[in-house]
């Protein structure tokens, strides 16, 4: 990888996602060497990737370019692989370009998609954890319509104006938000000659209320904000199996669609050898202790969301969501040094800010520690925060502006099919 050799502990990350990032900048001004890979060269703000699948904004504003992030840090090395094995007796990282050894190993390789072991689902459906797959997404709902456009079969044409969105966590119900604003706002201008009434939206959850994670407050509303939107929520409802036209479930309801959304979990990204059973759970998530030391190790730790960390409070691990990230980047930065000096490490302790999620225009639910919002008010704190967290000036500046305009105009320029994608199986 042509790595300069140093006096100075090798610290290897592994993904530049929330936390790798996080631990990157606390480790650049120190006497350390920081090698980070990535299968991409860019991060990537997952929040609003249902924005880029809706036709809201572009790629390019919600992704920065990793070696732009941490540029002015000595002693950092960027390089764009991908990790396919961990070698723990040997301190060494395996991957396509090569191998290198490490002193010290993160690994915060982030999340993918949770099928739950269903091949036919995981064949048939959309995921939307990555700017490909969210690009895919735009073009196949775009794409549809202007299937629906050339069929004369009514039930071919109902298929294809049929969404049907499998989770109601704040993804599904972000995205069911922003695909029942197309509706009202922008199909029956684009497509003035089909029938956009029949357009359905569905959101299933296997449990008995969406927003599974917020407030009794927060799930009702953001309930009723989408049943005013047209959206059909379909509650204790669980998918069996889509074989690319019929979704089945373990009831006898049964929706003909042209295009499922997975958004009903995640499962950690593991890494070939680090993969024993006896330190990795059913979500395939790395146990690691309170200082995110993986089970077995001293060097070797893991962040994010393929971390589990237990705690009483979280029996299951911390949330998989970016502020436990964030948050468990910088401390392990901290913790590194207080190794490498040969100081006793400090526990992590996870500082929760709340959680919140937007369903449209003016509408947004917000359950902060002390406080809880709905409506208007809430809706503005969901984008000033996403603002916030955005990297880069230009980013937060094109999003905000995108927004202003989207608002004003009711409209979202960027439903452009840019590449074309083609689903194996057509209804």
């Amino acid at each position: 990888m042509n790595i300069p050799i140093t006096s100075f502990p090798r610290i290897i990350i592994i993904g530049g996602g929330f936390a790798g990032i996080a631990l990157a900048r606390k480790l650049s001004k120190q006497e350390v060497q920081v090698v980070l890979l990535d299968k991409n060269n860019y991060h990537t703000f997952q929040p609003l990737l249902y924005q880029v699948s809706t036709g809201g904004l572009e790629p390019d504003s919600i992704a920065y370019p990793i070696r732009k992030v941490l540029k002015n840090f000595s002693n950092f090395h960027f390089r764009l692989a991908n990790v396919t094995q961990i070698d723990a007796e040997n301190n060494t990282v395996i991957t396509d370009i090569g191998n290198l050894k490490f002193d010290y190993l993160v690994v915060a390789s982030g999340s993918k998609t949770n099928f739950f072991g269903n091949a036919e689902v995981e064949k048939h459906s959309m995921a939307m954890k990555t700017i490909p797959q969210s690009l895919n997404l735009r073009s196949l709902i775009l794409e549809n319509f202007e299937d629906a456009l050339l069929t004369s079969d009514l039930n071919e044409r109902n298929a294809l104006m049929n969404f049907v969105i499998v989770g109601g966590g704040p993804t599904g119900v972000e995205l069911a938000g922003a695909l029942a604003e197309i509706k009202k706002g922008i199909l029956p201008k684009d497509y003035p000659d089909l029938d956009t009434r029949s357009v359905q939206i569905n959101v299933i959850q296997s449990s008995d209320s969406i927003l599974k994670g917020m407030s009794e407050k927060a799930s009702e509303k953001a309930e009723d904000f989408l049943e005013k939107l047209g959206v059909n929520v379909w509650k204790n409802l669980r998918v069996t199996n889509y074989d690319g036209k019929t979704v089945t479930t373990n009831t006898d309801l049964v929706f003909e669609t042209a295009t499922v959304i997975w958004a009903a979990g995640v499962k950690g990204a593991l890494i070939k050898g680090l993969d024993a059973a006896d330190f990795v759970t059913r979500s395939n998530r790395l146990l690691v202790n309170s200082f995110n030391q993986v089970k077995g190790y001293k060097h070797i730790f893991a962040v994010g969301d393929i971390a589990c960390m237990v705690t009483e409070e979280f029996p299951n691990g911390l949330p998989m969501m970016a502020q436990p990230a964030i948050q468990q980047g910088k401390q392990l930065g901290d913790n590194m040094l207080r190794l490498i000096e040969g100081k006793p490490l400090q526990p992590f302790v996870y500082t929760d800010k709340g959680t919140m999620a937007t369903i449209g225009r003016n509408k947004a639910v917000v359950d902060l520690k002390r406080f809880k919002f709905q409506g208007v008010f809430a809706w503005y704190i969901w984008m000033f925060v996403h603002l916030f967290f955005l990297i880069g000036f230009r980013n937060r500046m094109v999003v905000f502006v995108n927004w202003v305009y989207n608002y004003v105009r009711f409209d979202r320029e960027a439903r452009l099919i840019i590449r074309p994608y083609k689903k194996k199986h057509k209804v």
